[in-house]
């Protein structure tokens, strides 16, 4: 079957069984981190973050914190990219747990999965509309509702996907690089001018005062949570160019890059400011002085304007990035037919573009209702629908982080014992584990200070049983299909394109 159809021979089945794919080579490694560097956005993760970590997290030593993240979080990609170099699929964790744990736990961790994306658009496009908001309003006069960019941004998602991950990429690359050229400007001019009213200071840089401050667990679940969507790489792999190598090395440059990124910029802006200063901006009632300040001192006025400009196409990009996630984990699931209507559905792809088309249009329909909701309901766009969905959606990936980490021990001693290395397969997907586990607790004993406003709010009391209920769905679907239709259970989690299957 000619690959430009969009559809491929299943594995294991006569050749005349087609399911639809993702256009194949689209992508290449810089393409990869792109995209998946897009999902950690880097300015609204240290704009939105590292005021409140500063505020009331670990003080100055939020800078620590983010070192102390890309610590665990490298050794936890040192398991998850050992698996990816057997397996390559668009279900990423679905695909790795399945093969790991079995396929009632694949299923269970597939659907926390997709939730958490699913969740993640909605939520980045609540921050996105109340950046547009603001900058329009404080720099032209000019007041929008914040739902009309909430549509905006909405359509901009659906049609980026309809066309594939090609076009995606490079508009991303574009909102990508500017975003890091205005934080880099600031760090360096910090640098470049001796470190701030007070000169170099190590104290934000030393890893114990990570464990220090007002809340040192709010600060390093902060710190965790800038990194979501990092994992994303290997939902690229059947589209990318010689997948076993390029996802590995994607997501390591990912974590590696992303993470001496956030030291440095949160480093430079908090000595900036001075140490005193800098806690004292990110509580007053503007905590984006944190950046504006040093921004405006050591490289202009006109920076601090570009910067809130960018915040908005930064979160535009994130935004982006997790529709493209969620689109790709329904499909994932759609098209190996956990549900029979599924697989001529959100399981097909675009004839000409290759891509997930109908699952994107389906991400988009969720989308709107979850704003519309969040609006009739009378919810400011960033206190309630961006906190309260984020802290749900990252609930929920962690989780799955933490049982991926656990599947690679167990998939390296079943089906590849000829390739277990003592730290590759074993101790570093262990560590990796606990240590994420160790984060959703962090998060559980932390959210309603990371609530905030929305502390009260029924929909955060009720995220520990909705990511429960999800995960249960999963298991009591798995547990169906194996008694009542073994032969859809048998394809759970197994990819069913041949090129992409287990190596």
């Amino acid at each position: 079957m000619a690959v430009d159809e969009g559809v491929a021979p299943a594995a294991g089945t006569a050749d005349e069984e087609t399911v639809h794919r993702l256009k194949p080579n689209a992508v290449g490694l810089l393409g990869v981190v792109f995209m998946a560097v897009a999902t950690a956005a880097p300015i609204t993760a240290m704009t939105g973050n590292v005021p409140f970590m500063v505020s009331a997290g670990n003080g100055i030593g939020a800078p620590a914190s983010y070192l102390v993240a890309m610590v665990v979080l490298a050794i936890f990609s040192v398991g998850f990219t050992s698996m990816a170099k057997h397996i390559t699929s668009t279900g990423a964790f679905y695909g790795f747990i399945s093969y790991g744990l079995g396929r009632t736990a694949g299923l269970a961790s597939g659907l926390l999965a997709t939730f958490a994306y699913v969740v993640f658009e909605p939520a980045l496009i609540g921050i996105f509309s109340t950046f547009a908001t603001t900058t329009l309003r404080d720099q032209t006069g000019v007041h929008l509702p914040w739902w009309a960019f909430a549509i905006l941004m909405l359509a901009i998602n659906a049609t980026g996907t309809w066309f594939g991950v090609s076009v995606a990429e490079k508009l991303l690359v574009v909102l990508l690089g500017t975003e890091v050229t205005v934080l880099a400007a600031m760090a360096v001019s910090v640098a470049f001018h001796g470190g701030g009213p007070h000169g170099f200071s190590l104290a934000p840089v030393d890893p114990v005062n990570a464990f220090k401050g007002t809340s040192a667990g709010l600060g390093l679940f902060f710190a965790f949570w800038s990194w979501v969507g990092f994992e994303s790489t290997a939902m690229y792999g059947e589209e990318s160019r010689d997948p076993k190598k390029i996802i590995p090395k994607a997501t390591m440059i990912s974590v590696l890059g992303v993470g001496v990124f956030y030291v440095f910029v949160s480093w430079m802006a908090i000595i900036g400011n001075g140490e005193a200063e800098a806690v004292k901006a990110a509580s007053s009632a503007n905590p984006l002085a944190l950046f504006f300040h040093p921004t405006e001192r050591y490289v202009g006025h006109w920076a601090v304007d570009v910067m809130q400009w960018l915040m908005i196409t930064g979160s535009l990009a994130c935004g982006m990035a997790f529709h493209n996630c969620a689109a790709r984990y329904l499909y994932a699931l759609g098209r190996e037919g956990v549900l029979p209507s599924l697989k001529n559905t959100v399981g097909r792809t675009h004839a000409r573009h290759g891509s997930p088309h109908i699952a994107g249009l389906v991400q988009t329909v969720v989308s709107a209702v979850l704003i519309a909701a969040f609006w009739i309901a009378g919810k400011d766009p960033y206190n309630a629908l961006y906190v309260l969905l984020a802290i749900l959606g990252t609930m929920a990936i962690l989780i799955v982080q933490a049982v991926c980490s656990f599947a690679v021990l167990v998939y390296f001693r079943r089906h590849h014992p000829e390739s277990r290395h003592w730290f590759r397969t074993f101790a570093a997907p262990l560590v990796g584990g606990v240590a994420m586990l160790g984060v959703v607790v962090l998060l559980v004993s932390n959210m309603g200070a990371a609530a905030g406003a929305e502390s009260g709010s029924a929909l955060l009391k009720a995220t520990p049983w909705l990511v429960a209920l999800v995960a249960a769905t999963g298991v009591g679907c798995a547990q169906y299909l194996k008694r009542r239709a073994p032969e859809r259970y048998a394809l759970l989690g197994r990819t069913v394109l041949e090129e992409t299957k287990e190596r």
